[in-house]
C-alpha cells in the first residue's frame, strides 16, 4: 500500500494544471460509480489527476490514484486494495487502466456494493470497455463518461490561449453571425482550422510538438488496439489481427468509404460477417465511423452505408498517401457532430442527416445547393469560409459544439 501511496504522490507533483478541459467540469465527481472511457492518448489519466489537484491536498490520504497495469496486482487484487484503503479512512478510489486488470468488473461490482455509500469509485479504460458482461452487469450501478479527443474550439485554447465559448447545434444554427463574429474578432480561423485538421485532435501533440513524432504516436496507438485490446477485450483471435490492420489500411485510403463488402473481403482475406463484426469493434475503439441511413433500423450484422476514419488527424497519419480535402471535410464534420447528435448517411438528399431534422451538405467555399434544394432545414458546411452566408455555414463553425 505504501508503494501505491508514493506513485500516488509522484503523478500528483507532475500533473500540469494550466489547462483544465470542459468535459471535466462538466462531470458529477460525487457520483457513487463512474467510468471515463476513451481511446488511448485523449487525456483521461490527466482528467483524473487534475481533479484529484484540484480538490486534494498531497498529504491527504482519502484519496488514492493507481494504475492497474501496475506490479501490485501482481499479488494483489483491486478487493485487497478496496478494502485496505476504506480500513485507514480512504474515501476516493480512482482506478486507471482498469481494462488491464482481469476479471475487472466482478470486483468492481462487489467493491461496490460493499461501500456504495462510503467510498466513490473512478475507472478509467479503453472505449471499448463493456459495463455489461454477465453476473457482473454494472450498467444499473455506473454512469460513463466518453472522452473524446479535443473539438476545434479546445485546440485554439490548448495550442493558441484563445477562450471562446461552446456553443449547441440548435444556437449555432440559428445565429451563426454571432459565434462567427467572436472568433473572427479574436483570431484568423482558417488559418488554425488548417492546423487542426492535421494535428492537435490528441492533447499529446502538446509533448511531442512534432508532426512525424505525432503520427507515428496515432500509429503506434491504433496497432496497441489491435493487437491488444481486440484481442484481449473482444476476444478477436490473434492470428486475424494482422487481417484487421490490412482493413485499417484499406479504409484509410478509400474513405469516406461506399461500402462493398465482398470487395473488403477479398481484399482483406476475411469473411464477410466476419468483416461486419470487426468494423463494428473498430467503430467501439474509435478508429473508424460506421454511418447507416436507419440507424435505429440497422441490424447488428448489418454493412454500413458509408465508412470514415474517426477523426482528420488520424486519417492523416494512418494514410499511405495524400489525403482528399472532401474526405478530410466530412470526417471533421461528422466526428465533431457525432459527440452529441445521431449522424446518418444522407443518401441521395445531402451528405447526411443529423438528429433526423438536419440535412448536411459539405464541401468547399464554391458549393451550391443543386443537392438539398428545397429541403427543409438544409445546411452547407463549406470550408475556406469565415463568415456565413444564408444556410452556408463555415465548417469550422463546428468544431464549437463541445
Amino acid at each position: 500500500m505504501k508503494n501505491l501511496i508514493d506513485k500516488h504522490v509522484s503523478y500528483y507533483k507532475k500533473t500540469p494544471m494550466n489547462i483544465i478541459r470542459q468535459c471535466s467540469k462538466d462531470i458529477n465527481w460525487d457520483t457513487p460509480l463512474m467510468t471515463l472511457r476513451g481511446p488511448k492518448g485523449v487525456g483521461k489519466s490527466t482528467i483524473m489527476r487534475q481533479y484529484i489537484r484540484q480538490h486534494y491536498a498531497i498529504s491527504d490520504r482519502s484519496v488514492l490514484y493507481c494504475s492497474c497495469d501496475g506490479a501490485y496486482f501482481a499479488s494483489h487484487s483491486l478487493l485487497d486494495l478496496a478494502e485496505q484503503f476504506y480500513k485507514f479512512g480512504g474515501k476516493h478510489l480512482f482506478l486507471d487502466e482498469i481494462h488491464k486488470y482481469p476479471n475487472w468488473s466482478r470486483e468492481i461490482k462487489e467493491i461496490y456494493d460493499l461501500y456504495e455509500s462510503d467510498m466513490r469509485i473512478v475507472i478509467s479504460g479503453s472505449s471499448l470497455l463493456s459495463l455489461q458482461q454477465g453476473d457482473a452487469d454494472l450498467s444499473r450501478r455506473c454512469v460513463n463518461h466518453d472522452i473524446q479527443g479535443l473539438s476545434f474550439r479546445e485546440f485554439l485554447f490548448f495550442f493558441k490561449g484563445i477562450d471562446l465559448p461552446k456553443y449547441t447545434l440548435e444556437q449555432l444554427l440559428a445565429d451563426p453571425w454571432t459565434l462567427a463574429n467572436e472568433v473572427n474578432d479574436k483570431c484568423r480561423p482558417l488559418q488554425f482550422f488548417r492546423e487542426y485538421l492535421q494535428y492537435g485532435y490528441y492533447p499529446y501533440y502538446l509533448q511531442l510538438k512534432d508532426t512525424v513524432d505525432y503520427y507515428s504516436t496515432i500509429e503506434n496507438t491504433v496497432s496497441y488496439i489491435i493487437d491488444d485490446e481486440l484481442p484481449r477485450i473482444c476476444r478477436v483471435d490473434v492470428a486475424n489481427t494482422r487481417k484487421i490492420k490490412a482493413l485499417v489500411n484499406i479504409l484509410s485510403v478509400s474513405v469516406p468509404y461506399d461500402v462493398d463488402i465482398k470487395r473488403l473481403s477479398i481484399q482483406s482475406a476475411l469473411q464477410r460477417n466476419t468483416i461486419l463484426e470487426y468494423l463494428n469493434y473498430l467503430e467501439k475503439a474509435d478508429i473508424l465511423h460506421l454511418l447507416y441511413s436507419d440507424y435505429y433500423n440497422a441490424k447488428k450484422m448489418q454493412k454500413p452505408d458509408k465508412i470514415l476514419m474517426d477523426n482528420s488527424n488520424m486519417l492523416y497519419a494512418m494514410a499511405s498517401q495524400p489525403v482528399n480535402i472532401g474526405t478530410v471535410r466530412e470526417t471533421f464534420a461528422v466526428n465533431q457532430l457525432a459527440q452529441a447528435h445521431l449522424v446518418e448517411y444522407g443518401k441521395s438528399k445531402g451528405d447526411f442527416l443529423v438528429d433526423g431534422k438536419y440535412t448536411i451538405e459539405v464541401g468547399g467555399a464554391d458549393k451550391d445547393y443543386t443537392q438539398i434544394a428545397d429541403i427543409p432545414n438544409s445546411y452547407i458546411l463549406a470550408d475556406d469560409m469565415e463568415y456565413p452566408y444564408g444556410n452556408k455555414l463555415p465548417l469550422w463553425l463546428f468544431g464549437f459544439l463541445y
